[in-house]
């Protein structure tokens, strides 16, 4: 049997980013977002949070992608009434700070965080031009040794211990 590798990193301090990926597969999920001004939210998901054009219907639709299965459709319309709902995009510790910085220079005060979470991983919040609230997680390396850890094995997953 063949086991599934998905592309993103174990979670580790030096974690490499796959890095995006533009080939063409069937997409398991992905948002269609409405947006009233189609290319000021294309160039903030694409200067801002680091996403490739992956192709355009002019007027009707952009396809964006970052890493593989990181697929976000943008559409005209009247955007959503922002909410706690949020889209959530897997990265690596080292794109946290740059991601926040280029999302700052274009529309300042659009980010919170990164800020460590209880579930161990560390995230930045990005309210995007149209509302969508976008959050970039990156998971922290669990010391086997550490509370996390110990936290796991209390709920009974194993965590071997180093």
């Amino acid at each position: 049997m063949n086991e599934f590798r998905g592309p993103v990193p174990t979670p580790a301090y030096d974690a490499v980013s796959p890095g995006n990926y533009l080939g063409f597969y069937g997409m398991p999920m992905f948002p269609n977002v409405p947006t009233s001004d189609l290319d000021a939210s294309t160039d903030f998901w694409l200067r801002g949070l680091g996403f490739d054009n992956l192709f355009t219907l002019p007027g009707q639709i952009v396809h964006l992608r970052r890493w593989a299965f990181q697929d976000v459709l943008l559409k005209p319309g009247t955007p959503a009434t922002p909410s706690e709902v949020s889209i959530s995009f897997s990265c690596v510790l080292s794109e946290l700070d740059e991601i926040a910085k280029r999302c700052e220079e274009i529309t300042p005060g659009c980010t919170s965080g990164p800020e460590l979470m209880p579930w161990n991983s560390r995230e930045l919040t990005v309210v995007t031009p149209e509302g969508t609230r976008v959050v970039m997680t990156a998971a922290e390396p669990i010391d086997p040794d550490g509370p996390v850890a110990e936290g796991m094995r209390a709920v009974g997953i194993d965590v071997p211990r180093s």
